[in-house]
C-alpha cells in the first residue's frame, strides 16, 4: 500500500494527484494495464516502446507502493510475474481520461504527429 510518509505535504490535491503520476512513463503504465488487462513485465515493455528495462522496474515498484499497481509472483520455473491495476490505479486512470482527451485536441490543434506503435492504439 501507499507510503504517504515519504511524499508531501501538498499545496493541493492536483499537487497530489501529480505527485504519483511524475515521469513520462507512468500514466502511459496505467492506460496500458486498463487497456490491455493483467500483463508481464516483457509484454509491458513491448507496449510502451522507448522505455527502458531499469526506467520500467522503477516506475512499477513505485507505482506498487502507491497501491495503483499490483504484482502477482507465482512461484514457478522459470519465475512468473504480472502486473495489473488496482481499484486505486483504475480510478486514477479514469480521473487521467479527461486529460488524455484535452491532449488528443491538443495535438489536433497544434497539428503534432501522433507516433503509433506496432497495434495503432491511442492513449486517449
Amino acid at each position: 500500500m501507499a507510503t504517504a510518509a515519504r511524499r508531501g505535504p501538498y499545496f493541493c490535491g492536483v499537487d497530489a494527484a501529480m505527485d504519483v503520476v511524475a515521469g513520462k512513463w507512468k500514466s502511459l503504465i496505467l492506460w496500458e494495464l486498463d487497456h490491455h488487462g493483467t500483463r508481464r513485465f516483457a509484454e509491458l515493455r513491448r507496449g510502451l516502446p522507448g522505455v527502458s528495462e531499469k526506467m520500467l522496474i522503477q516506475h512499477l515498484r513505485e507505482m506498487e507502493e502507491d497501491g495503483l499497481v499490483h504484482r502477482e509472483v507465482y512461484l514457478q520455473v522459470p519465475p512468473k510475474v504480472e502486473y495489473s491495476l488496482t481499484e486505486h490505479g483504475v480510478s486514477l486512470n479514469a480521473a487521467l481520461a479527461g486529460l488524455g482527451t484535452w491532449g488528443t485536441e491538443r495535438i489536433r490543434r497544434i497539428g503534432a504527429a501522433k507516433v503509433f506503435t506496432g497495434d495503432e492504439h491511442d492513449h486517449s
